[in-house]
């Protein structure tokens, strides 16, 4: 059975094409305040004008057209194993939430928090920072490549903000900022993922910021933890743990 899972993310929507057990093709989209649109635009490119079976998650899951809805924790845990065989520890930091998830190494799911009250600590956190910064979130690891880290001390998204101006008036590097950004996440992130008594292993990491090696390592340094990626594939991790619940 040929099934394709979709991640309805409310930065972006990404799928994954699922044709006899192997991953075949992948697309990814801006979802721009339109799930429903870019969840089209997602399918038409994966089906090739063929009918497939659609298992959505992510945030916009039960208002795109599929044919089954599953939990983003049920869909990264079961996407991770997969990417990552034997992973216990799962961390993801999306757009709108982060969530860290503890397995018992085989995809299955022990226990998870997440964070999705507060921007601080999730992709769009730092997207809005680095736009008042003027650069691009993609770019970011050649940006803050030789930097210098300064604490930022505001964890709320609009103070934070206010904070980075402040200190471009004081003539502080901007590459040092967005550094200092970069660390308070990971610090935030850490102490998430503490409060699941995680297991000792690796973690794996997964969403839009696991592009980052810069962010990886931070990751490392504050759960002081060895963590597993794919700067291709981490970020598709929900859409594949559809894609395989899809084919059960």
């Amino acid at each position: 059975m040929n099934v394709i899972g979709l991640d309805s993310g409310s930065t972006t929507t990404k799928g994954i094409l699922l044709e006899q057990g192997q991953l075949t093709k992948k697309s990814l989209v801006l979802t721009s305040g339109d799930p429903r649109r870019a969840a089209e635009q997602v399918i038409m490119e994966l089906s090739d004008g063929q009918k497939h079976k659609i298992i959505a998650t992510g945030y916009g899951r039960k208002i795109v057209n599929a044919d089954k809805a599953v939990t983003e924790i049920t869909c990264h845990a079961k996407g991770a194993s997969y990417l990552s065989p034997g992973i216990q520890n799962v961390l993801d930091i999306g757009g709108q939430d982060s969530k860290v998830i503890k397995m018992n190494g085989k995809g299955h799911v022990l226990d998870f928090n997440m964070n999705d009250k507060c921007a601080a600590g999730t992709g769009r956190f730092v997207e809005v920072l680095m736009r008042t910064l003027g650069e691009e979130i993609e770019y970011i690891d050649e940006f803050v490549a030789s930097a210098e880290p300064i604490k930022i001390n505001s964890m709320c998204t609009v103070f934070a903000e206010s904070e980075v101006i402040s200190l471009i008036g004081k003539g502080e590097k901007r590459e040092n900022i967005a550094l200092g950004v970069l660390h308070s996440i990971a610090a935030r992130i850490g102490n998430q993922h503490r409060q699941i008594n995680p297991d000792q292993g690796p973690i794996f990491f997964s969403g839009g910021l696991s592009h980052s090696k810069k962010m990886a390592e931070l990751v490392a340094d504050y759960t002081k933890k060895e963590v597993y990626y794919d700067q291709i594939l981490s970020q598709y991790a929900g859409a594949i743990g559809a894609a395989l619940i899809g084919r059960q």
